[in-house]
């Protein structure tokens, strides 16, 4: 399932962005990368940007590989990540449950592709239509023009379909295959944010694997 999103490994760069939105520095917290959120998202209500940092470092992959699932395209996934941990900066305070974060964030990555969607839509209607698809057509286009139109009509096709049923399989597999094949991250970070041990993470992905290759296998 190899794909161009496996190449965008890093934390999106939000730090400019977040000095933009306001944000402060007051101190340095002591930060056990092992931990849970909850003392870095009480620094974060203070307005620490470090300590909000290092929760986006924890789920930028997972939010990304969302992201990328939904969208099919390299670069509205990263900026929907970047727009998603924007909001949760500015959102922070509304954080009630610290044990919450990555659905909570998962939650705004959600209103930030339906708001995506609506505003191309928007912008196809007052351009008075150019021909080109919209709906899932739209969001699934190819990221890379380099291809021929036939190969990458193929390529289009072929991701589609991938894409379809990864979304289909249940959540224990779409998340472990969606971080290590759609975010590129390795078997610790996936590890760490699933809290599974090595033995249940390799068990996840082959399985899910098989799920998926049968699947794309079949007539």
């Amino acid at each position: 399932m190899s794909d161009p999103a496996a190449a965008t490994t890093t934390t999106p760069a939000i730090g400019p962005s977040l000095r933009a939105a306001g944000g402060s520095s007051p101190g340095v917290v002591m930060i056990d990368a092992h931990g849970g959120d909850a003392a870095l998202i009480a620094a974060s209500k203070r307005g620490d940007r470090e300590a909000f940092e290092e929760l986006v470092r924890r789920t930028a992959r997972l939010v990304y590989a969302r992201a990328y699932l939904e969208t099919g395209d390299v670069h509205r996934a990263e900026d929907l990540v970047q727009e998603t941990f924007l909001t949760a900066w500015r959102k922070i305070d509304q954080l009630t449950d610290a044990s919450g974060f990555r659905p909570w964030v998962m939650t705004i990555l959600h209103s930030a592709l339906i708001d995506s969607v609506r505003r191309a839509s928007r912008k196809k209607r007052k351009r008075g239509g150019s021909g080109r698809a919209g709906g899932d057509d739209e969001l699934l286009r190819l990221a890379d023009p380099s291809p021929t139109p036939a190969e990458a009509a193929q390529t289009n096709e072929e991701r589609q379909r991938a894409l379809s049923i990864l979304r289909s399989l249940p959540r224990e597999y779409q998340q472990v295959l969606m971080l290590r094949y759609l975010a590129g991250a390795d078997y610790d970070t996936i590890a760490r944010q699933l809290a599974l041990t090595n033995g249940s993470l390799r068990g996840l992905l082959h399985r899910g694997l098989t799920m998926l290759r049968k699947q794309l296998e079949a007539k």
